[in-house]
């Protein structure tokens, strides 16, 4: 008997499953919730050079006089008419147009004094900007404003995004190799209290160094979190409700996009934000007692009585019972090929390089997209919320269409869609009408949608390109192409800053766009894998992409979000009832 015939006589996913799986996935509304922290509690807001004489650090708007002009960093000009400061400043409106320039250069001073002459020219020189006014109608204060991360410190928010970023890759790796080794639960409380540790004391640093260090660490607790609660999910329930289960995962990280934005909206205090977010989690140490460890694990490692306790515990709860042991007496190992062996087949090789390609992109715009959300015209607030919004869309998208589309049509389309729509994006811009820049909102937005679907997709696709003997290992090397993209993309946005006018504004949506559609005509190379017999060997690949018939066989199979890197060696898939089902380690990925 197989390790997956057992869901038969317990239950595929009975009433205490459900809570299980409930209380293992709740984490994940908190791993959304740090990824995308940085949005907020490093947001910049509109500054320009304080004044000497205001020990403020508030932007005031009416403090610009006869001889004094204020910008965002630093510049210098000579022979400056009183016409061009009235084209930077408006004395009418009192307002400070920081994106005007004279004579084709942004006007970016930090603190420039004005000599008037009698033919009415000025000279002008500068000073060293040792303060900053921050507009405060977003947030009260932020990391960015109490540390100056503006101007030749710009790049430092970016880097700390970075800095969670490899943290998040590091936890996915090293917290899977010690959830293989010690088990999925004490992983499980090992990542919870690193989550807590690091993300409480965030909210009382003050030194940058310091601040990064502490997100490494929460990035790794989250990577640890996202492999480790995706692994006990898919192994607690039966093969033949896997997908639905790593479905529902996902809309979990949407809802917590949506919570994020609600407490930013009614917090504005970098500070209260973080620790109001990280405060809750204390709760999950409770998770000690309250969620039993992985049974695959405990048998695959033979802990079989621990194991079979559990699942009687789970039966008992599904209204079942047995006499006889519920587990079978072994399970057999999986075929071990080298993964080099690919490159002995050329049209197996193309297709695995193009879905290391897709991995990468669908991570860097996935991600990069709901990073630039401070880069549009807006609100950020409601900016994030709507793009939290079109995310959760395209996840739903996919439960429907996966099955009866099919895996490649779903996933093709979700790029083209995305791309060609984040293209356009350009046209509202480059216009230069007011009337219609509500487009470029519009057209990100569709972009999201389509980079959700995509980022739904290509895990359960790409599990079934790959066969048997060498799936694990090509979902690792796929998972760290996703992950090398997340860390890519927080710099896609910056490019706005780097490049002037219209252009620098669609640059990185345009950027996002082409990746996202040559990611789409590479994938049109890729087979369909839908209600198709899965191959097992490289032989049985080969012949997998050269056959373009369909036989009605229903198909289920572990995934993997792109964004996960626990890496697991012993493998199994075993044909059951015309499913393919995966039963030893599954290769989960932390993203």
């Amino acid at each position: 008997m197989a390790y997956d015939d057992v869901f038969k006589k317990i239950g595929s996913f009975g009433r205490y499953q459900k809570f299980i799986y409930l209380l293992q996935t709740l984490p994940v509304v908190f791993t959304a919730i740090q990824t995308y922290l940085s949005v907020f509690i490093l947001y910049v807001p509109d500054h320009r050079c304080a004044n000497s004489d205001n020990n403020g650090t508030k932007l005031q708007r009416n403090a610009m006089n006869s001889s004094m002009l204020y910008s965002k960093c630093e510049s210098y000009y000579n022979n400056l008419t009183m016409e061009s400061i009235h084209q930077i400043f408006d004395p009418m409106t009192e307002s400070y147009h920081p994106h005007k320039d004279f004579t084709n250069n942004l006007m970016q001073t930090k603190y420039i004094s004005i000599e008037t002459s009698a033919d009415g020219n000025s000279t002008m020189r500068w000073e060293e900007c040792k303060r900053w006014e921050y507009d405060t109608n977003e947030f009260e204060t932020t990391f960015v404003t109490e540390n100056n991360l503006v101007c030749s410190k710009k790049l430092y928010r970016t880097h700390a995004i970075v800095f969670y970023m490899a943290g998040f890759t590091a936890g996915s790796v090293l917290i899977g190799i010690f959830s293989d080794r010690f088990g999925r639960k004490v992983a499980l409380m090992a990542s919870i209290v690193l989550y807590i540790g690091s993300n409480v004391s965030l909210s009382f640093v003050q030194e940058f160094w310091l601040f990064t260090a502490l997100r490494f660490v929460s990035g790794v607790s989250v990577g640890g979190l996202l492999s480790t609660c995706y692994v006990m999910d898919l192994e607690l329930v039966g093969p033949g409700k896997r997908m639905l289960a790593g479905m529902v995962y996902m809309l979990f990280w949407g809802l917590g996009a949506l919570l994020l934005t609600g407490m930013a909206y009614f917090i504005r205090d970098w500070r209260n934000l973080n620790l109001s977010l990280a405060l809750p989690t204390i709760l999950f140490l409770f998770y000690i007692i309250c969620v039993p460890e992985s049974t695959r694990w405990l048998f695959v490692n033979g802990r079989k009585k621990k194991a079979e306790r559990i699942f009687r515990l789970i039966a008992r709860r599904n209204n079942r019972s047995f006499e006889e042991p519920i587990l079978p007496d072994e399970v057999e190992k999986a075929q071990k090929v080298s993964f080099t062996a690919l490159c002995s087949y050329p049209r197996l090789l193309c297709n695995t390089v193009v879905v290391f390609f897709n991995w990468f992109v669908v991570a860097l715009v996935f991600l990069g997209l709901s990073w630039n959300v401070n880069n549009l015209a807006g609100d950020v607030f409601l900016n994030f919320f709507l793009t939290s919004i079109a995310e959760i869309v395209g996840f739903l998208l996919c439960i429907p269409l996966l099955d009866r589309v099919g895996r490649k049509p779903v996933y093709v389309v979700s790029l083209f869609t995305g791309g060609f729509a984040l293209l356009l994006t350009m046209v509202p811009v480059l216009l230069g009408s007011p009337d219609i820049q509500w487009m470029m909102f519009l057209l990100s937005l569709v972009g999201k949608v389509g980079s959700s679907a995509a980022f739904a997709t290509i895990f359960l696709y790409s599990a079934e390109l790959f066969p048997t003997v060498i799936r694990n290992t090509g979902l690792g090397f796929a998972n760290f192409c996703a992950r090398t993209g997340g860390m890519i993309a927080p710099y896609i946005p910056d490019l706005s800053q780097e490049v002037s006018g219209d252009f620098g504004k669609v640059l990185p949506m345009c950027i996002f766009g082409i990746l996202a559609i040559l990611a789409g005509l590479l994938s049109i190379l890729l087979p369909e894998t839908n209600k198709r017999k899965l191959p097992e060997t490289l032989e049985d690949a080969v012949n997998f992409i050269q056959t373009k018939g369909r036989n009605d066989l229903g198909v289920e199979i572990n995934v993997v979000p792109p964004l996960n890197g626990n890496i697991q060696q012993n493998e199994k898939l075993n044909p059951l009832n015309g499913h393919v089902q995966q039963s030893e380690e599954s290769a989960m990925l932390s993203g």
